[in-house]
């Protein structure tokens, strides 16, 4: 397995949620997989992936990177949809153009030139949701689902750039995603990504996120934990 060098997140490391879509591949189940990221994910570096019964693991040399299994249940949660014309209104107010602790992020990293990255651009609704258009690519599969998946949610996290927070952008990293992918969209796409915060604990945030189709289905949907670094 080998994270190619675009998908980065921190300039260094992979994104987390394209990195756990790709490990979700090799998780066989109908109720999604669960992936957790023990290390940051190196990127263009030979990956060995291991089985231990459903358990699939993935090591640098003798460094375990992340884990993953099937999801424990169905994922039901999903966030309230806005419209395509409110998520691209609100995408404007993204805090990320001014202040993004990673700006070359392949999901939200504003420095991205235009075609290359997925470019979603999560803004904070006035109950604290994030929504976020997402023209869809060539290239979608699965793992990009998990990318779209997660950033918006990290960007709901009030301490991350979220409503109502008097010290925001602090930077946070996912450590956790439990995601189903339940249909792609057709490239040219547009699409509604959703944000949601649910709950803090210490440094570990609660979140979950949802990707809309044209037609208002709920194509995929997550629910993840963050890291808040030090």
């Amino acid at each position: 397995m080998i994270i190619p060098a675009r998908f980065n997140g921190p300039p260094d490391s992979a994104n987390g949620g394209y990195t756990a879509g790709v490990l979700a591949r090799y998780v066989a189940s109908p109720t999604g997989a669960v992936v957790t990221l023990r290390q940051p994910p190196p990127l263009a570096t030979p990956l060995d992936v291991n089985a231990d019964g459903a358990t699939i693991e993935v090591y640098d040399g003798d460094r375990l990177i992340a884990s993953a299994s099937p999801a424990p249940g169905p994922l039901s949660q999903t966030v309230p949809a806005v419209s395509w014309v409110e998520a691209m209104a609100v995408s404007q107010t993204y805090l990320g153009n001014h202040s993004h602790p990673f700006p070359t992020c392949f999901v939200c990293g504003p420095q991205r030139p235009p075609g290359d990255g997925l470019r979603l651009f999560p803004g904070c609704l006035p109950d604290g949701r994030t929504a976020a258009p997402w023209i869809v690519p060539e290239d979608v599969e699965p793992a990009l689902m998990w990318a779209a998946l997660d950033c918006p949610g990290g960007w709901a996290i009030p301490s991350m750039g979220g409503a109502d927070d008097a010290s925001p952008h602090r930077p946070y990293v996912l450590g956790r995603m439990a995601a189903r992918v339940d249909a792609l969209p057709a490239a040219g796409d547009g699409c509604v990504v959703m944000g949601a915060f649910l709950g803090q604990e210490g440094r570990k945030a609660d979140v979950i996120s949802t990707v809309y189709g044209p037609g208002g289905a709920v194509l995929a949907r997550s629910r993840a934990t963050w890291i808040a670094l030090a």
